[in-house]
């Protein structure tokens, strides 16, 4: 029995990334064709890009952003999606018709095109263990959020059969799964925490073997107390805007990238790349023709993670996450954000990387932007002491730190006024 879903997951880096980047121009044009990205890209040659350096200098669009966009849009009874799809239904002119559509928080609503793996999860099932013929129990939601979607479309181009939980009905559930002993769960950890606890309290035994969790941290006590009771859980990272970003396979180092994204890990704040295993915001574009986003602003922070999976998946790795990207602050009453700090850098050329720290007590705040400079000039500090105050309305001070010293750990922000 093969190891890996498809070829696709052993190939060549370099031919890997020569077919990412060649999928990129018309990925690009897809785009193009959205009221919202035909704004966005607006004088792009879609030719012009089809490398990762031309890629980076696009514009980043963020959930906020889309949010944003479909409440305007809604508002003057346009389009839901706020242009950014390529699919609609009667009364909204799309070239092909939705076969779902879903609402996130926000609200945000997404669609779902009519490819049998739309999200592309089927990969990361297959990678935790299932196999065609298995019985999987699904407790992601169906109600609005497209979660038990994306399990379901994603197990049935396995050819796994799905047992349609939902979240909730905690009794009911375990009842199903000890009368139709399913091979194994997707869902959330916590969920399948307490369906365990009240399996046993019942001195139940379930068949449970394995696991796709996601939507929640995994903590590693959590996965060993699922793998004391014989179940072998891994995780996913999946949005309802991107479907399958990353999954965990059987070697468990980080979560190896799925192969239908082309994923960056940028400077929070900006659209700027980061140096090879620095932590920073998680940004996809994403080949999907029918929901064509372009450099999408997940707001997570990761690593690239080096080497290859032992698994013999040669994609690259991400270490999973590690916390949020959106640092947003409030000093003295204003909101300060990690684009200001980006901004205030591009004022002063000598300065390398920064961190602005927040101290003090409520009600006095103490902003203090660090700064790594080699041999920065007399009046370097004088010039960010102004553009500080130029670009958040607040003063603040300036210290210079040796080049490196900083931690690369994507917090462009830091708020240490519960510390003091």
């Amino acid at each position: 029995m093969s190891e890996h879903f498809d070829r696709l997951e052993t190939r060549d880096p370099q031919e890997r990334e020569a077919a990412l980047m060649a999928a990129l121009p018309a990925q690009i044009a897809h785009a193009q064709a959205t009221a919202a990205f035909a704004r966005i890209l607006k004088g792009v040659d879609p030719r012009d890009i089809a490398s990762r350096a031309a890629l980076a200098r696009l514009p980043v669009t963020r959930k906020h952003e889309l949010v944003e966009h479909q409440r305007e849009a809604r508002a003057l009874g346009g389009d839901p999606f706020g242009g950014y799809a390529l699919l609609g239904w009667r009364g909204v002119s799309a070239p092909r018709t939705a076969r779902r559509v879903f609402q996130s928080p926000g609200p945000l609503y997404e669609p779902e095109g009519a490819l049998s793996d739309y999200w592309r999860v089927a990969r990361a099932i297959f990678a935790a263990g299932f196999r065609a013929g298995d019985l999987l129990h699904n407790s992601f939601s169906y109600h609005l959020t497209p979660a038990g979607s994306m399990m379901e479309t994603g197990a049935h181009a396995l050819g796994c059969a799905v047992f349609a939980g939902g979240v909730g009905n905690t009794e009911l559930q375990l009842q199903a799964m000890r009368d139709l002993r399913p091979t194994g769960y997707t869902g959330t950890p916590s969920f399948l925490k307490i369906l365990l606890e009240k399996a046993a309290e019942s001195d139940a035994k379930l068949s449970l073997a394995r696991a796709l969790v996601s939507g929640e941290a995994l903590p590693a006590s959590l996965r060993e107390q699922f793998r004391s009771q014989g179940i072998e859980a891994f995780q996913c990272y999946a949005t309802a805007d991107l479907g399958l970003i990353a999954y965990e396979t059987a070697a468990r180092e980080g979560l190896v990238l799925d192969e239908g994204v082309i994923v960056e890990i940028v400077r929070p704040g900006t659209g700027d790349p980061v140096e090879p295993g620095e932590v920073g915001e998680v940004v996809v574009t994403t080949l999907n023709a029918d929901y064509p986003l372009v450099r999408f602003g997940t707001g997570d922070l990761s690593a690239v993670l080096g080497g290859h999976c032992p698994t013999g998946r040669t994609a690259p790795r991400i270490k999973g996450w590690m916390g949020r990207a959106d640092q947003t602050t409030k000093v003295r009453g204003m909101f300060v954000h990690p684009a200001q700090v980006a901004d205030i850098l591009k004022r002063a050329p000598q300065a390398l990387r920064a961190r602005l720290v927040v101290s003090g007590r409520t009600g006095a705040d103490v902003m203090t932007l660090r700064v790594e400079a080699a041999s920065p000039p007399p009046d370097l500090a004088d010039t960010l002491v102004q553009a500080l105050r130029d670009v958040t309305k607040l003063r603040g001070e300036v210290e210079f730190v040796a080049p490196g010293s900083l931690p690369s750990d994507g917090k462009v922000i830091e708020d240490i006024r519960s510390l003091d």
